[in-house]
């Protein structure tokens, strides 16, 4: 029977050998492991083979898992990264309760994650969401709206940002692929050049982590590769 250590080691195998590719150190690349609907039990067994970034989609089971987490005892250190699309009326649970936010793409959502962050705890850390593609349906600010956006956000007091994070519409291959990851850092590259100090780009997830790390990205959002095939569900953001 495969484990959760057993997938942890393959993906950090694929990370290095995409690292390599791309004459890239494998510590420029954090590995966010994607816990949504999965048990805390699962993210106490990442935890013990050596994985202590989790990123939770829905933001109540999110909170529910982080509290059983914290109640158990028996990993501390954790950082809880909210990648899903946040509501208003779910802001203030993300600010007292998870460590970054990766999916910013308003002015709105930033100014009441300033307001709600509790002053005992450290700057929440955030990226803005950038929509690459122009899907309509999708999260995201549109690129030339980012920049905008960004200096606005830099200028809270109780969030840090850190960058930006995509979520480009499925492609068949490599090529495809990373062109549209390139998208994601063009923009990371010209908020960058406006004097933004920017650290993260968040960007590829189980199936295109290689095109990725090729196009540039700091963090991968990898779910299904480390804790497998997850049973369907409804759940609120």
């Amino acid at each position: 029977m495969t484990t959760i250590e057993d997938n942890l080691h393959r993906v950090r195998a694929r990370l290095q050998q995409a690292c390599d590719a791309a004459g890239r150190s494998i510590n420029e690349v954090t590995l966010l492991a994607v816990s949504k609907t999965f048990e805390a039990d699962a993210v106490c067994q990442a935890y013990a083979a050596g994985q202590q970034a989790f990123g939770e989609n829905y933001v109540q089971e999110g909170i529910e898992k982080i509290e059983q987490v914290r109640a158990m005892g028996t990993c501390p250190g954790i950082a809880w990264h909210c990648i899903g699309p946040l509501q208003s009326n779910k802001t203030r649970l993300v600010a007292e309760q998870f460590d970054w936010v990766q999916s910013v793409d308003r002015l709105k959502i930033a100014q009441r994650l300033n307001e709600q962050r509790p002053t005992h705890l450290p700057p929440l850390q955030v990226c803005i969401q950038v929509n690459v593609d122009g899907g309509a349906n999708k999260s995201g600010v549109a690129p030339g709206e980012a920049l905008a956006l960004a200096r606005a956000v830099a200028d809270l007091p109780r969030l840090r940002l850190r960058g930006l994070m995509a979520i480009p519409e499925p492609a068949p291959d490599f090529d495809t692929q990373r062109a549209l990851f390139l998208r994601a850092k063009a923009v990371f590259d010209e908020l960058r050049a406006n004097g933004l100090n920017l650290d993260t780009l968040s960007l590829g997830m189980s199936d295109d982590l290689e095109a990725a790390v090729a196009a540039g990205s700091t963090m991968v959002r990898i779910g299904r590769a480390v804790f497998g095939h997850r049973e369907r569900k409804v759940a609120s953001v």
